[in-house]
């Protein structure tokens, strides 16, 4: 956009650049400063000062349009099965000379590599958009708001969003669920109201403020379509946990202790191994509960020992007391099993 004052004389030029005051952005000055550049002439007829002679141009600055979609921190986020509210965050800049409203778009990966390596194999379920309002960096429900938009982004201004999903029980360990953030240009209007898509200036230079396109192909994105996403995913970390029960006789009243076999009389110990699989994240807050057979009769004596150590794969070993047996039921807890680890309980009976 130029205009051009006649230049009158032609001799002894000297020229002073003169510029409209104006914000200094990271993408530049201001969209729409005006740019005033003065040329002064002084000369001379028959060694006599003559009237200084001027000319002016002017131009607008035009508008660069350009946009950062970026995740925070660099590891894949951990989710449990059956957890909602999970989320993932990111940081939307507008890097353009001028304000935006920005749309804000979450997707999910349909197959494929996700961002932090691994294939997506799932989809996170009640996918939301919402804006940090409280600007602490963590999200709270109730406080920070439900976005489709950002309202009014000044030139150079950064936003936190949270992307936010459930992922559902028996989900295993390992499963992915890559999920990506867009955010597109639009025009920056009325306030709490999102404005008309950014359309880029075909052609020539005109004379108002022309608009351009200047994002990248960065990371995977379109360049030059006035949009920007960036991927992070959910990756479930799942116990893996199997349960067995062995039963050997202790003694019977035969044999006793030497080679006592399973006649009525016979003491029987129960050992259930609780095992987590190499992998797993550890369990926590185990409850095992376990009916009696008829044929069957509790021996409070042993009591109910749980949380012993297991060798072999089988060979179970007495834990502290921390059970207990009511109305035909043992109960037990083990507090955690890591994974590629077990623990076991143990109880005996008589055979009826």
């Amino acid at each position: 956009m130029t205009r051009t004052a006649q230049l009158l004389g032609a001799a002894g030029l000297s020229a002073i650049m003169a510029f409209a005051a104006a914000p200094a952005y990271a993408e530049g000055t201001s969209a729409g400063t005006i740019v005033t550049n003065t040329v002064t002439l002084n000369y001379k007829v028959q060694n006599v000062d003559q009237n200084t002679v001027t000319a002016t141009n002017t131009f607008t600055v035009d508008r660069k349009v350009n946009l950062t979609v970026t995740e925070v921190g660099s590891a894949t986020t951990t989710v449990t099965p059956g957890e909602t509210d999970a989320y993932t965050t990111f940081t939307v800049t507008n890097t353009s000379n001028a304000p935006l409203d920005l749309q804000l778009a979450a997707t999910q990966l349909s197959g494929g590599t996700a961002a932090h390596g691994g294939t997506d194999t799932y989809d996170v379920s009640n996918l939301r958009i919402f804006v940090d309002t409280n600007n602490n960096g963590t999200l709270d429900i109730g406080t920070d708001q439900i976005v489709s938009y950002l309202d009014e982004i000044a030139a150079d201004a950064s936003r936190r969003i949270f992307v936010v999903g459930d992922t559902a029980l028996g989900r295993v360990n390992g499963d992915v669920a890559g999920v990506r953030l867009t955010a597109t240009a639009h025009e920056a209007g009325a306030a709490n109201s999102m404005g008309a898509a950014v359309t880029q200036t075909a052609g020539a230079n005109t004379g108002g403020v022309d608009t351009v396109f200047a994002d990248t192909n960065a990371d995977g994105n379109t360049a030059g379509d006035g949009a920007h996403y960036a991927g992070d995913d959910f990756t479930v970390g799942a116990a893996a946990l199997t349960v067995t029960k062995t039963s050997k006789v202790i003694s019977d009243p035969v044999n006793s202790t030497t080679n006592p076999k399973m006649i009525p009389g016979a003491v029987v110990e129960y050992c259930i191994i609780v095992a987590n699989a190499a992998g797993g994240t550890t369990a926590t807050d185990i409850v095992i509960t376990d009916i009696l057979p008829a044929q069957t009769a509790y021996l409070p004596s042993f009591g109910v020992k749980a949380n012993g150590t297991v060798s072999n794969g089988t060979d179970c070993s007495a834990g502290t007391e921390d059970g207990s047996f009511d109305n035909g039921t043992v109960t037990a807890t083990i507090a955690s099993v890591p994974g590629d680890d077990a623990r076991n309980v143990l109880f005996r009976v008589t055979v009826n």
